[in-house]
């Protein structure tokens, strides 16, 4: 085995067993608080509550640690036992090495790990969310959002990637600069139309009824000079007991979304509190943030697929035929190696990503709390929704740098008494 292969190997392992013993740790944590619900939650959350909170948490841990291992194997399988390379050799026989045959490669094998993930995700859905009683999917449901989401990567994945391997046959050493651009291009333009075209294709959305609710929140947007002409309600409730809300969308596509769930479980102050707190992310530039480094990681990812592009040992190692050219018969493996390659690098990013997404979270709660002249709504609604999701109110502090994205509960509430 060739060193880099080697090294990616090693990479591969050291991110699967950091992630088993993280949940371990997390596990022998919440462990400990089994017994008594800890003071800081008492007369927020009933005892029977709390344990099947532990519960939950515990039975997907579980289920991750499996799904942990799983990946790691298929991973390690794929890129040593040969099969990548042989498969590029026989679609590049048959059918030539065109953009579009080379596209299809791509297409095809991400639909292929796609559909070895499809076990895990239904027992998820249909054992673990069932036996909490959050799934209210039917198998129905469940067959045609995985068939539209097939066939959404490749309408629309596959005229993409075709469009990026032409682009680097046309614009040669420079290529992954405009290659880049292509795909910012195409990601700005599905935000703009995935509220309109492409959400409808999974749930329904209906305006929200004439009432105090609709007027409280539409005075909020105008009281915080937030632009927009819908206020809808999702049908969440079709898969889930879960609740959400969020806008998206920009210019006159922009709307604001509620899960009809979340509107069952909260009050309308509640509600407008967390509206305020979806407001607050566009207020303080937010999603712009998240946009600009998104693009960033568009730019740097291409720049290191053309860098692996240039390295013949890379394409060695993992038997692959190197040829110095612009053609996409030669970039498709860089491309390739890097999609199955980059999760084992940007896992140790994670707790830097998440610490910057927690910061936006803190802020946006503060913008609900100055917004509505109280901290109590807000705290009353991420109580509530902590409850009903039976959310792991005593994470280990390391397991949560890794994997939460929001603060925990406790640290919200912390923060939005010390700003009120």
């Amino acid at each position: 085995m060739l060193p880099f292969a080697i090294v990616a190997l090693i990479l591969i392992l050291a991110r699967s067993a950091t992630e088993l013993w993280l949940s371990r740790l997390n596990k022998h944590h919440v462990r400990a608080h089994t017994n008594d619900v800890p003071p800081a939650f008492r007369g927020i959350i009933d005892e029977a509550t709390y344990r099947r909170s532990v519960d939950y948490t515990l039975a997907k841990s579980h289920f991750a640690d499996i799904a942990t291992v799983f990946d790691a194997i298929v991973l390690i399988v794929v890129l040593f036992s040969g099969v990548l390379p042989w498969a590029f050799g026989r679609l590049s026989a048959n059918f030539g090495t065109s953009v579009w045959a080379m596209a299809a490669f791509l297409v095809v094998t991400g639909i292929a790990f796609g559909i070895l993930g499809l076990p895990f995700a239904w027992y998820g859905q249909f054992k673990l969310e069932d036996r909490f009683g959050f799934n209210t999917t039917t198998t129905k449901t469940w067959v045609l959002d995985r068939v539209k989401g097939f066939l959404l990567a490749v309408i629309l994945g596959y005229p993409l990637l075709a469009l990026v391997l032409k682009v680097i046959e046309w614009t040669g050493a420079n290529w992954w600069l405009c290659a880049a651009a292509v795909v910012v291009v195409f990601q700005l333009l599905l935000l703009l139309i995935a509220p309109a075209v492409i959400m409808p294709l999974f749930n329904k959305f209906m305006q929200l009824p004439e009432g105090t609710l609709r007027e409280r929140l539409f005075a909020l947007a105008q009281r915080t000079d937030f632009p927009t002409r819908s206020i809808d309600v999702m049908d969440g409730s079709k898969r889930s007991h879960h609740s959400n809300a969020f806008f998206t969308g920009f210019g006159r596509f922009r709307k604001i979304v509620l899960f009809d769930t979340l509107i069952a479980q909260l009050t309308e102050p509640e509600l407008e509190s967390v509206l305020a707190h979806e407001i607050g992310h566009y207020k303080k530039r937010h999603i712009q943030k998240l946009l600009g480094v998104s693009m960033t990681g568009v730019v740097v990812a291409f720049a290191a697929i053309a860098w692996l592009a240039r390295q013949q040992w890379v394409y060695h190692a993992f038997d692959f035929e190197h040829q110095p050219s612009f053609a996409a018969a030669n970039v498709v493996p860089a491309m390739l190696l890097f999609a199955l390659l980059a999760g084992t690098i940007s896992f140790w990013f994670s707790p830097l990503v998440h610490l910057w997404s927690r910061h936006f979270e803190y802020e946006a709660d503060a913008f609900a709390r100055a917004t509505m002249g109280e901290a109590r709504s807000l705290i009353r609604a991420l109580q509530k929704l902590t409850e009903k999701n039976l959310s792991n109110l005593t994470p280990h502090p390391l397991y949560s740098s890794f994997y939460y994205s929001h603060p925990t509960l406790l640290e919200r509430k912390r923060a939005l008494r010390i700003s009120a």
